[in-house]
């Protein structure tokens, strides 16, 4: 068996890969080339979290991740995948989950992105400014010509501490917003990746035809966005099963009476098939709501594990 740390998963596997990766598991899950089991979690003091994400994927194997979630620390996911062999049900690798969570997270975006949002898209507004911030300045202008993100976050220090980050290293014009109002405004795509517990964007701030990748929430509880906005969207999930159970956004819309389970779209793999349709017009507004599933991380796990055997 082998383990693969942080900095090997970094080399290994680079973001336009992952992209491509991401369709590919995402469109077996929703065509029933994998299993899965809803994630478990178990609060622990704090705030803090400790999840288990078993399942199986056709040509990578089958696992399970396990994580703990301490929003607090530079790196709040951190754990391990463990990646059996499918043919002799050994395990096969021991891999670091916190940068692959890093990676696929933000890749899964940029993939749902590539569909959804329209496609002369050039304006990116992030809301938050931590790991999640970073990789999806890095992976969603790899699907759309971004020539400006502007970054909102509780810390204007740390904002303006990442504007200067993507303009150095990713020679994109970068700036900072005194407000969530503001950085959104005519945004063409907004990517909410922060740890708010109640919603901090509501429909009125957003323009008709923006797509939304709604990633902070991982959980039933936090939310990031008002049940108007939910039910103003096309609602498209990674995984409609946990959704509907987990999916602390819409579960909020659907107890106030604002939406029912059927405005819960099909999945994002079927609209990267061709099996549903994403977008209808221009004018629509598109989120994609990433819960993160195992299928995402047993892709990965097995692509980092090829290329180390494939170097041995």
């Amino acid at each position: 068996m082998i383990v693969v740390d942080r900095d090997e998963v970094r080399r290994r596997l680079d973001h336009r890969t992952c992209i491509a990766l991401m369709r590919e598991a995402m469109i077996a899950l929703a065509t029933g080339r994998s299993k899965q089991l809803l994630r478990g979690i178990i609060d622990l003091d704090g705030g803090n979290a400790f999840g288990v994400m078993p399942g199986a994927l056709e040509g990578a194997g089958f696992g399970a991740k396990l994580v703990s979630v301490f929003p607090r620390e530079e790196h709040s996911h951190q754990g391990v995948i463990v990646l059996f062999d499918s043919v002799s049900g050994a395990p096969a690798a021991t891999i670091d989950a916190g940068q692959v969570t890093a990676i696929r997270t933000a890749c899964a975006s940029a993939a749902a992105t590539g569909a959804l949002a329209l496609p002369d898209a050039r304006t990116l507004a992030i809301l938050g400014t931590g790991e999640q911030a970073w990789q999806h300045a890095v992976a969603v202008p790899l699907v759309r010509p971004i020539d400006t993100i502007r970054i909102w976050g509780r810390s204007p220090d740390k904002a303006q501490g990442l504007a200067r980050r993507i303009e150095a290293q990713l020679g994109i014009a970068a700036q900072v917003a005194t407000s969530v109002a503001d950085a959104v405004a005519g945004a063409s795509i907004v990517c909410t990746t922060t740890a708010a517990p109640e919603p901090i964007l509501s429909s009125a701030d957003i323009a008709d035809g923006t797509h939304i990748n709604l990633v902070g929430s991982s959980r039933a509880g936090p939310a990031e966005i008002d049940n108007a906005l939910v039910a103003r969207a096309r609602f498209i999930p990674d995984h409609r099963d946990g959704v509907l159970a987990q999916g602390a956004e819409f579960l909020r819309a659907r107890d106030a009476g604002v939406v029912t389970e059927a405005h819960v779209l099909p999945e994002i793999g079927t609209v990267f098939a061709g099996l549903s349709p994403g977008r209808l017009g221009p004018g629509d507004v598109t989120i994609y709501k990433s819960l993160g599933s195992i299928v995402q991380d047993l892709a990965c796990a097995r692509h980092v594990a090829d290329a180390r055997f494939a170097s041995r």
